[in-house]
């Protein structure tokens, strides 16, 4: 599939962790995310907190991108988890957390923020031009390695990224997780390879008229 449109939303980039060039080192296990030195911009209350959540927190660096984009700010990605975990899009396990679970995410979003927010437990990918054509940002399932481009990625999913713009032979998306200078922000993925990672499910976001 492929489209005749180029459409790119100039959407702000976050990433997952609150320093974006330390993704390498972090992912690679060189440094811990507990000596991110920008720590306190998350909003946690302690290194140790930020370093626990950070891997986790992938849908609410996208929640932060669209309420940039649509509403000028956003408040740090902590504060939005508290009030996730309240609304029941995650659910804290003593060994882990439940989540981004998509339908008390999209009510979540609409009512706290006022945002158009539709689950989508499937959503093929043939669908995605349409959606940003109609001024959506989209999060999507994918796997991990969509940040290198892994040929043979384990799975589908466990993973959200920001669907932000098409062009006739790619999705355009902010990935949290992504690597600086080739991943992170606008990365340019074909749609083949998407198909590789993508679980065909997400959740569609948009600006009430």
């Amino acid at each position: 599939m492929t489209t005749d449109a180029t459409l790119v939303h100039p959407v702000p980039y976050h990433s997952q962790w609150a320093s974006p060039e330390l993704v390498p080192a972090i992912l690679a296990g060189t440094m811990s995310a507990a000596e991110d030195p920008r720590w306190p911009e998350y909003g946690a209350e302690s290194p140790a907190e930020y370093a626990w959540w950070s891997w986790r927190l992938c849908g609410m660096a996208c929640l932060r991108m669209a309420l940039e984009f649509w509403r000028k700010s956003a408040p740090p990605a902590m504060h939005l988890a508290a009030e996730c975990l309240d609304a029941g899009a995650y659910v804290r396990r003593a060994d882990g957390l439940d989540g981004l679970i998509y339908a008390p995410f999209a009510a979540y979003a609409e009512r706290r923020w006022g945002l158009i927010a539709e689950s989508r437990p499937t959503l093929p990918r043939t669908e995605l031009p349409a959606l940003i054509g109609a001024g959506r940002l989209v999060l999507l399932s994918v796997h991990p390695t969509i940040r290198d481009a892994d040929p043979e990625p384990p799975q589908r999913g466990g993973h959200l990224v920001l669907a932000v713009g098409v062009t006739p032979d790619h999705v355009v998306i902010h990935n949290p997780s992504g690597l600086p200078g080739r991943s992170q922000e606008f990365a340019h993925v074909a749609w083949q390879a998407l198909d590789r990672v993508y679980a065909g499910r997400g959740v569609v976001l948009g600006q009430p008229e």
